[in-house]
């Protein structure tokens, strides 16, 4: 009876959490994923309502984070808010800025279209909307054995390649078909509870948090690519994974130490004497059989969730409008841009003038690049559009999530930005030999 029980909780919590994450169906003339079907009708059909909460949620960061550094209690309240001191004045300056943006009161180089429509209807809108619920739903995950058995099959794959236990394959997947933010969010989780050393959980926050697929398509759709999109997923796919086989290997992840936040719980290395697939199978039912009950993992993911985006909303807010305004009012990344021009000349890629400056820009955020290299040739737009996609790390988003979610390990913007610099560095040579092919195929 009870291990009907557990191949019954295992069995159900799976479908549910597979099928609302991973599994893409057709929905308004393209494949998505139920959940990015949910977090949408609620952006878009109720906006007025979450534009107060996320003004709430921002609120409550910067009240939880200031009363947190006043208090000396240790508890989960207080470690979950409190911060650096930066951190505290970024989330303090957040408030105002929020009510900016959802007003629609205050200067006019904050209000121009890009700007607030980005930083606030599009990012912050999704985030704090994303977090709570994918916290809800990915409970089941972890609680009731799919992380195991996951797990245990990719093992083999997920050690050699990327020194990381085979549960990493799930945070890789929930962000390619979902979202980073569930990703980052499940990474976190994963560390606090003892799943993952600090440089496990570094090696995923900064090279497994990619861009959905769904994104991809939006990019490839605004460079007249999208006919080429299995061609740029391909590309996009192969170069994360090399990538990250490559950086796991030097500096800086490889002097991040392998301590843990809490108790230990790697996976077991030792071979068991069954099969990969049956060991996956009692490993998952052991798990489902000690989980607490469904609404207990809903509701405590809920809480979790809230809070969470309670502490980052407002870096990314802040962080992020800062960045965007760097890109778009100054002609900072023009003149960083320009000693690449020759370089992209010599790569035998067209229009330099264009693709130099939107090799860098994308540190700011991914899409501009895309905006930048419009008008130029194809084999310019194919480039600048996976260069972009791949390079990851941008500070309108991802780069504050990562360094409020991690500081506990540490991950800083110093490091952000040097791993950027250094798969920016890799990847502009080898695109752009993959662009000339393409182009001599008669593909591009």
């Amino acid at each position: 009876m009870k291990n009907k029980r557990s191949i019954r909780r295992f069995i159900l919590s799976s479908l549910v959490g597979v099928g609302f994450f991973l599994v893409p169906i057709p929905f308004g003339g393209r494949f998505t994923v139920p959940f990015d079907i949910v977090v949408s009708w609620i952006t878009q059909n109720v906006p007025h309502l979450v534009a107060v909460y996320c003004m709430l949620v921002i609120l409550l960061g910067a009240l939880g984070s200031t009363m947190a550094r006043a208090s000396a209690a240790e508890t989960k309240w207080t470690e979950s808010y409190r911060t650096s001191t930066v951190l505290l004045v970024v989330r303090i300056v957040a408030v105002p800025l929020a009510a900016i943006y959802m007003l629609q009161i205050g200067p006019g180089v904050l209000l121009q279209d890009g700007v607030a429509s980005l930083m606030w209807n599009t990012l912050a809108f999704s985030v704090g909307v994303i977090i709570p619920i994918g916290a809800a739903f990915l409970g089941l995950f972890v609680k009731y054995g799919f992380l195991e058995f996951v797990g245990t099959l990719m093992r083999p794959i997920m050690r050699p390649l990327f020194r990381l236990p085979g549960r990493a394959a799930l945070d890789s997947i929930t962000s390619w078909v979902g979202s980073y933010s569930v990703g980052l969010y499940l990474t976190r989780r994963l560390t606090l509870d003892g799943f993952y050393n600090k440089r496990e959980a570094y090696t995923i926050a900064t090279c497994f948090s990619t861009v959905s697929l769904g994104f991809v398509a939006v990019v490839a759709t605004t460079l007249h690519l999208l006919h080429l999109f299995p061609i740029i997923f391909a590309s996009y796919f192969v170069g994360i994974y090399l990538l990250t086989a490559l950086l796991v290997r030097i500096w800086p992840i490889r002097s991040v130490p392998r301590d843990y936040l809490s108790a230990e719980r790697p996976e077991a290395e030792d071979p068991s004497g069954k099969s990969l697939l049956m060991e996956a199978w009692q490993r998952a039912l052991r798990q489902a059989d000690n989980a607490p009950g469904f609404l207990t993992t809903v509701r405590s993911g809920l809480l979790d969730g809230f809070m969470l985006a309670s502490t980052i909303l407002g870096s990314i807010l802040v962080i992020g409008t800062l960045a965007l305004l760097v890109a778009r009012e100054t002609p900072l990344f023009t003149i960083l841009g320009q000693p690449l021009v020759p370089l992209i000349s010599i790569l035998g890629l067209p229009d330099a003038e264009m693709v130099g400056p939107a090799v860098l820009v994308g540190i700011t955020e991914m899409y501009i690049p895309a905006l930048l290299v419009q008008e130029a040739a194809t084999p310019a737009r194919f480039f600048v559009c996976v260069l972009s996609i791949s390079q990851l790390i941008f500070f309108s988003s991802v780069g504050p999530m990562i360094i409020d979610m991690f500081r506990d390990v540490p991950i800083r913007a110093r490091d952000l930005v040097v791993l950027f610099l250094m798969r920016t560095a890799v990847l502009v040579p080898v695109l752009a030999l993959l662009t000339l092919l393409l182009q001599w195929g008669g593909v591009l």
